[in-house]
This record gives C-alpha cells, sequence and structure tokens, in this order.
C-alpha cells in the first residue's frame, strides 16, 4: 500500500515523495523504484522525521505498528495520512484521538471507499433525498483471499485486529456515512472456512476469518449489514452496496462503475434507472479505482487551504469499534453494544 500512495502522490499537482522509511530492505529498494527519481531512504522512520525533509508523513506500514509510530509522530509539525485501520483495538484508537487534539499539523484517515466514483455518487444522492428517508444498507463484498505480506504479518488477528477490522473497517465507515449516524449494536456470525488452513507460520495457522455477515443497527430502527466472502473471486462485482428508503432505492456497483435507481410508484423490479458514473478528474487509477489519487488531492487541499480533514481518526476509530464488536459477537455469540467496546 506504501507503493501504491507513491504511485498516487506522483500524479497530484503540487506533492512529491522526498523520503521514504522502511526496515525491510526489499521494500525500501521496490519504494525508491516506485518515486522513479531522486528520494532519501531509510531504514529506520525516527531518522526520516528527525531529518526534517518532509512536511507530511504517510503512515502506510503493517497495522500493529501504527500506534508505536503515532505516539511518536503526533506532536511534530508534519501532517499526516494514517492508513486504515486507525490502530488494532479500540483503546489505542481512543488515545491516537486524544493526542491528536494537540497536534499542530492535519491528521487525516485512510479510509478511501468514500472515493470510489459509484459510492461517492450514492452516498450525495442519499443525503440530498433521492430515495427519502434511509432505512437499510446492504454491502457486499465479494473477493479474493488476503494478499501475501512481508513477514506474513496479515495472517494472524493478533497483528492485523481481525478481519472485520484489517478488511471491512471501510464498510462501516460507509455505514455511518451514508446514515450520518453511529451505530448503537451489532450482531455478526462469521468463520475462517476456506482460506489459510493449510499454511502454517513457526507451527502456527492464520487464524483470519474469510467470511462474515454483521448486522449494524443505528438509531430509529435503521440497520446495515455486510455480506464478505473472501474466497469468492469469481464475481462480476467485487463490492455492491445497496441503500433502501421510504420512496426509494440506490445501489452501487464497482468495478462495473454503474449505479441504479429506483423510485416507488414510477419504477418496477427489473426496471429502473443504470447510469454510468465515473470521475474525469483521476488522473491515477490504482488498485482503488482512483479514490485514492482522490484522497490525496484532499489531502493537500486541506493542508493548503487549511482547513479542517474531511475523514478524521474520530471516523476511523468508529470504523474500527464495529469491527471489533463484529469480533466480539461472533466469539461469544451475542449481540454487542458499541458503548461495552467504546467504554
Amino acid at each position: 500500500m506504501g507503493v501504491e500512495h507513491i504511485h498516487n502522490i506522483a500524479a497530484v499537482a503540487g506533492a512529491e515523495v522526498v523520503a521514504l522509511a522502511d526496515p525491510e530492505p526489499s521494500s525500501l529498494v521496490a519504494a525508491a523504484d516506485a518515486v522513479n527519481g531522486p528520494v532519501e531512504s531509510y531504514d529506520r522512520y525516527q531518522d526520516l522525521i528527525a531529518d526534517g525533509l518532509c512536511d507530511a508523513l504517510v503512515i502506510a506500514s503493517p497495522n500493529m505498528t501504527h500506534k508505536e509510530v503515532l505516539d511518536e509522530i503526533i506532536g511534530t509539525d508534519h501532517h499526516l495520512l494514517i492508513e486504515k485501520p486507525l490502530c488494532t483495538t479500540v483503546a489505542d484508537c481512543q488515545e491516537v484521538v486524544a493526542a491528536s487534539k494537540n497536534h499542530p499539523g492535519k491528521i487525516w484517515m485512510g479510509l478511501e471507499y468514500r472515493y470510489m466514483a459509484p459510492i461517492a455518487e450514492l452516498i450525495d444522492r442519499c443525503h440530498r433525498g433521492a430515495v427519502g428517508d434511509l432505512q437499510m444498507v446492504a454491502i457486499r463484498e465479494h473477493r479474493f483471499p488476503f494478499l501475501e505480506k512481508v513477514g506474513d504479518w496479515n495472517r494472524f488477528s493478533e497483528n492485523t485486529g481481525g478481519t472485520l477490522v484489517e478488511k471491512c473497517c471501510h464498510f462501516f465507515d460507509l455505514m455511518i456515512q451514508i446514515f450520518d449516524d453511529k451505530p448503537v449494536r451489532v450482531i455478526a456470525s462469521g468463520g475462517q472456512n476456506v482460506n489459510h488452513l493449510d499454511e502454517r507460520y513457526n507451527g502456527r495457522q492464520p487464524d483470519i476469518l474469510d467470511n462474515a455477515y454483521v448486522i449494524v443497527e443505528f438509531s430509529e430502527n435503521r440497520r446495515a449489514m455486510l455480506d464478505l466472502c473472501m474466497f469468492a473471486e469469481a464475481t462480476h462485482n467485487q463490492e455492491e452496496v445497496s441503500v433502501v428508503g421510504d420512496t426509494g432505492k440506490l445501489e452501487a456497483f464497482i468495478p462495473e462503475d454503474i449505479v441504479r435507481f429506483g423510485q416507488r410508484g414510477t419504477h418496477e423490479i427489473g426496471s429502473v434507472l443504470t447510469e454510468p458514473i465515473t470521475n474525469d478528474s483521476v488522473k491515477f487509477a490504482g488498485y482503488h479505482h482512483g479514490a485514492s489519487y482522490l484522497e490525496h488531492v484532499d489531502f493537500l487541499r486541506c493542508i493548503n487551504e487549511g482547513t479542517s480533514p474531511l475523514v478524521t481518526v474520530e471516523d476511523g476509530l468508529w470504523s474500527v469499534a464495529v469491527g471489533v464488536a463484529a469480533h466480539l459477537s461472533i466469539d461469544e455469540g451475542r449481540p454487542v453494544e458499541l458503548s461495552e467496546v467504546l467504554d
């Protein structure tokens, strides 16, 4: 993901990558090659910070290192973009949120799925009342298994926070953005049925979930659901988002990049409006359909104009809290109140 950020920054006018830090030599070489120009390289991020070459830092280290890195960086003069998840535990996220209030620079949370063109269009139309009073959200991600990482750190929940934190914080953030409300309760069922069962690392079998259903309840009897399957790459769309209000329904599909809209009393099953949705301002599509590029454009604008970040560490906290509650619900076989994990 660090290399992905490098490619995106290269496409953003007014930004350049001037320094890199990574303790893994092969990763540092790959990152330097991606810069395609002169760049300072360090095997310790502390040395990068001390040399003062950068105005802004992108933290794209393994999940379990975020808290340690942020403890040293928050309070410096740097602007920060933090890759998801904010941290692997709610307690660590809360400490970061508290510390960030005194940070002199801007802090942006990397939840870029909001910027995928069909999803951004869906959220905007929902907030403009296209489907009336929002009642239900359904998000499906059917995709490929977790990719290989350096040292295979992502094979164990103790390093990632668990699949529903590591991968699905994006989707819980989308639910919260669509409803413009905070969740109150989570009910989840999930397991590890197919992926990584034959792998061993120092004699240990990976413990990351590869499928789950998660119901997230909001105020006023509204609810959202996540359908996750990570052995379903034989599919047409990887992400599908459905929003139903009392007057209609909106759907977004990726990578098909379309939005479907139906209004009650006007459209019928099998006969709704279908529109292609793209963002022509995207200069680098990358792995996230241009979302990371647009995220960096807004991050730079936030820095230059002195405005508040559009995606905050508080957003990062809530997206992790829902994932933690979902894992607790699976482990204990019961509904979990958000207040339980946020206390």
